[in-house]
């Protein structure tokens, strides 16, 4: 995708406002869509204060370039600015609750989700205040191919073909849903094409799991790709201290995506863990060795 002559890539922080207004002016976009983010719950418990830089004075930042451009061009009606964001903002559920629907009042509970929070309340504002003409999109938590190493299937990918321990938060029965990267990038682009603006969508893969069961899947999965020496996987299983504030259960309901749009997920978990763990075990070293680079 870099070698696409209608690709351009530039490395740089979405706070560096001149750097924002130059790049629109330069490209002129009729879109920008959201994703940048500090996005991991264990960083923001020992280090908040990056996560409101980025998540919350980032997000002001490129809302008040976005509004300055737009509003240069004319008040485009074309333009879109589209905002990423987490089903965290919407706290955690009961064994027996509804999923988190668009209507879900906001509970956060992690600094991670706070920021986000935030940043999907100033994105709303700005399209209340001065019709930026804005669209948010929740989803649930994403796997498959390029991920970055610090997150869970990764992560036991890695841990698990070095056997090296794979450590599983408290009894692991926290519940999530697991949405396939492709699935939610198609999202993504229908809502930005077709959504309406100030809408609010939920993205959800409807493939909910308890942690310890996704762990167990990788292992299962590997060993019919890639057999271990000796023993099992699984055996390198290690229950460790719950994350502070551990969420126990998050899952979307994605009607309005499906009723408005004609979105639906089109992988199921088996098919899409499938899929990820072969591009693992293809482009390991080299995928982990540019991570940490």
């Amino acid at each position: 995708m870099r070698d696409d002559a209608r690709h351009r890539f530039v490395q740089g922080d979405i706070c560096e406002r001149e750097r924002v207004r130059n790049l629109l002016a330069t490209h002129r976009p009729r879109a920008i869509v959201h994703f940048a983010a500090e996005s991991h719950v264990d960083r923001s418990i020992a280090g908040p204060a990056e996560f409101v830089q980025t998540n919350v004075v980032g997000t002001w930042a490129l809302l008040e370039e976005a509004r300055a451009y737009w509003e240069a061009r004319g008040r485009d009606a074309g333009f879109r600015f589209l905002h990423i964001s987490t089903d965290e903002v919407y706290g955690s559920l009961g064994p027996d609750d509804p999923a988190f629907a668009e209507e879900t009042p906001y509970a956060p509970n992690s600094p991670y989700a706070a920021s986000k929070a935030a940043a999907d309340h100033l994105v709303r504002a700005y399209q209340h205040t001065y019709g930026l003409p804005t669209l948010t999109t929740n989803c649930s938590n994403n796997y498959g191919p390029r991920q970055y190493p610090e997150k869970l299937i990764p992560l036991v990918i890695r841990n698990a073909l070095a056997g090296e321990p794979l450590p599983v938060y408290g009894d692991g029965r926290n519940l999530r849903d697991w949405l396939y990267v492709a699935d939610h990038c198609e999202a993504v682009r229908l809502v930005l094409e077709k959504g309406r603006v100030g809408e609010t969508y939920n993205i959800g893969g409807e493939n909910e799991r308890a942690n310890i069961d996704v762990v167990r899947t990788i292992c299962a999965v590997l060993e019919r790709l890639r057999p271990p020496p000796a023993g099992s996987y699984a055996q390198l299983i290690r229950h460790v201290t719950d994350r502070l504030g551990h969420d126990r259960r998050y899952a979307m309901n994605i009607a309005k995506i499906r009723r408005e749009l004609g979105w639906r997920p089109r992988e199921s978990f088996e098919s899409g863990l499938e899929k990820t763990v072969r591009w693992y075990l293809d482009n390991l070293e080299r995928h982990f060795a540019a991570a940490a680079s």
